[in-house]
């Protein structure tokens, strides 16, 4: 028993758990907890109107329609998109395969202002693909559209990346089982291997829609910043920033901070619903 203890002990690596504990809440603190708590402090400068006024105003009403719709949809078009992009990496081998895989990461190394600049100027009516979806009618930049697009290309790696571990340790044995039975392709990878990918698949489109929610870079460029039209929250707090309007900037960014935290427990809680239906399922 002793030996025992003592092997247990052996391999702890860090320091036991009060301490390591005292450590994480010190170390959310200093860097979350801080500085969320001036943002509220901040806003509760403001009177009940002022604060009604600047949150509910037109302008901020508009601003959150296009921040949280195109977020929402850049991330549900990224989970789709990604979930093959990652199926591609995964199962096929092929010439560029390296390349394709490192092209993912892009998003994440490309600073955010240079990545709106280059899809502003691809997308402009001059550009490259702008030119070809010019004479269909079909305008990109400095509009709503300009904002998805943005909104698309910084999200994709966090589906990709989350994605793709799993499906690296799916084991192939398993879909064989279900093909011995009788099932289809489609049958196989909606039964055995999609449910096993959904909370990473949840996991990703969170992420890539809290990324979204926060990106102003590569959005500024493109958008153009028009009140009422393409101003999402993010250009409109950097708005009342210019504007040395601090008190109203942290009422705008506290309603983003709440709605985006709900909308991610949420999910979260989605996340942890399939994890606890497919763990009783298996069972």
């Amino acid at each position: 028993m002793a030996t025992r203890q003592l092997g247990a002990k052996k391999l702890r690596v860090l320091p036991g758990f009060k301490l390591t504990l005292g450590f994480t809440l010190f170390y959310l603190g200093l860097i979350v907890l801080i500085p969320l708590s001036a943002v509220f402090i901040k806003t509760s400068t403001l009177t009940w109107a002022q604060f009604s006024h600047t949150v509910f105003s037109p302008q901020a009403l508009a601003a959150y329609r296009l921040s949280f719709g195109a977020s929402f949809f850049a991330a549900l078009v990224n989970a789709i998109f990604g979930l093959i992009v990652a199926w591609v990496l995964v199962r096929y081998n092929f010439l560029g395969k390296k390349l394709v895989d490192a092209l993912v990461d892009l998003p994440f190394a490309l600073p955010t202002a240079v990545a709106g600049i280059t899809l502003a100027t691809l997308y402009s009516p001059n550009g490259w693909i702008g030119g070809l979806l010019a004479p269909l009618g079909i305008k990109v930049a400095y509009t709503q559209l300009g904002v998805f697009v943005a909104l698309t290309f910084i999200g994709l790696p966090f589906i990709v990346r989350t994605v793709q571990p799993v499906l690296e340790d799916f084991d192939p044995e398993l879909e064989d089982a279900a093909a011995s039975l009788g099932a289809n392709r489609w049958q196989v990878f909606w039964r055995v291997i999609f449910p096993t990918l959904t909370p990473a698949l949840l996991t990703g489109f969170a992420l890539a829609f809290a990324r979204a929610l926060g990106e102003y870079g590569s959005v500024v460029f493109i958008s153009s910043n028009i009140p009422m039209k393409t101003q999402i929250v993010p250009l409109l707090i950097m708005n009342e920033l210019d504007g040395f309007q601090y008190a109203k900037a942290t009422a705008l960014a506290v309603v983003m901070l709440v709605i985006s935290f709900l909308i991610l427990l949420a999910v979260n809680v989605l996340q942890w619903w399939s994890n606890r239906y497919n763990t009783n399922n298996l069972a």
